[in-house]
């Protein structure tokens, strides 16, 4: 089964050799995927895409790849409840094979990077899309590729960066603007359909304009009609709780309701939830410098929930029983007072 936020439970061969790609599914998660491809096929050899996420990747590591595989694991957060058996299971995959981890999410506190044979690329200035770009430019990859990571900054918000000001000055910014818009506005309507962003993964890993592939256009002018219909939603459906605006079950992105939650009920903090059984999957979206991965890093200690990521967008999983306490500490937590 493959799922929007879940773990890619796709029926493709368990633990196929040689190059096997762990990344997000999210635009920055995929362009990090196709630069990575891009690379691989310069050295003759298949790329194998899955996507995933924190609390997935232990198990997926187990599932898509096995020992002699070379691995590469993008734009997938450090979780504060697995990171140990996360370290074990990378450093077995590292001793028959190449390990290249690249991410730019928060560490946990005290996270030991991983060690001896494996490459742990991590900074929070950037996107995972610079990142890879750095990465793998430096090892060879065409620096026209960097229109292509262009794409996964702006998807993720991180179009100050620098590199980001003094790439954009060799292509048309409005064209680069208007291409990374179909890639987010078509990957957003696509959450659940792994396949196709496996497809979106080979197309841009051939330098192609997104606009060329007429199934992400046509996903991403749906988006936009259902990103409206979702904002008249959450503003006739928000709820106000101490400095908390929450949402439940919108009709949409969760990470696009969270912050509109967060304007329409005019606190610090905005979330959306989305019921999986007895749990919610959380998006969450912070303003006046409330930082939402500290602030869930210690309610994951605390009450043995998942959560972390950015500081001003983050996610979490908690079950409903809990779900009251959740906010309640979490509201204590991100008083006007106590922001950082």
């Amino acid at each position: 089964m493959i799922s929007s936020r879940g773990a890619d439970r796709s029926t493709m061969v368990r633990g196929l050799s040689g190059w096997v790609v762990l990344a997000h599914g999210d635009g920055d998660g995929v362009v990090s995927g196709s630069l990575a491809c891009a690379y691989i096929k310069t050295k003759g050899s298949a790329c194998n895409v899955f996507f995933t996420h924190p609390v997935g990747i232990v198990e997926d590591l187990k599932s898509f790849t096995k020992q002699g595989d070379n691995i590469i694991i993008l734009d997938i957060a450090v979780d504060e409840l697995h990171k140990d058996e996360l370290v074990k299971v990378l450093k077995a995959r590292a001793e028959d094979g190449k390990v290249v981890y690249i991410d730019h999410h928060p560490l946990p506190e005290a996270f030991n990077a991983l060690g001896e044979g494996i490459e742990f690329i991590h900074d929070s200035c950037c996107s995972a899309s610079e990142l890879s770009y750095r990465y793998f430019s430096g090892k060879g990859l065409d620096p026209e590729y960097g229109r292509v990571a262009l794409y996964g900054a702006i998807s993720d918000y991180l179009d100050e960066t620098p590199w980001v000001r003094s790439e954009l000055l060799k292509w048309d910014r409005r064209g680069i603007y208007l291409e990374a818009g179909i890639i987010t506005q078509g990957l957003e309507g696509s959450r659940r359909d792994h396949e196709f962003k496996r497809k979106v993964v080979a197309h841009l890993s051939g330098n192609r304009l997104p606009s060329t592939l007429p199934d992400l256009v046509s996903r991403a002018l749906h988006q936009a009609v259902v990103d409206e219909e979702l904002r008249l939603w959450v503003k006739a459906n928000v709820n106000v709780y101490g400095n908390i605006s929450y949402v439940i079950d919108p009709d949409g992105s969760l990470g696009r309701a969270a912050n509109y939650a967060m304007v329409y009920g005019g606190t610090l903090v905005g979330l959306a939830a989305e019921s999986r059984g007895d749990m919610y999957v959380l998006s969450l979206r912070s303003r006046g410098g409330v930082d939402l991965n500290q602030v869930l890093r210690e309610l994951s200690r605390r009450l043995n929930i998942h959560g972390g990521g950015h500081p001003y967008a983050a996610g979490a999983r908690v079950k409903k029983e809990v779900f009251k306490q959740f906010l309640d500490e979490l509201s204590n937590s991100v008083q006007p007072g106590n922001s950082k």
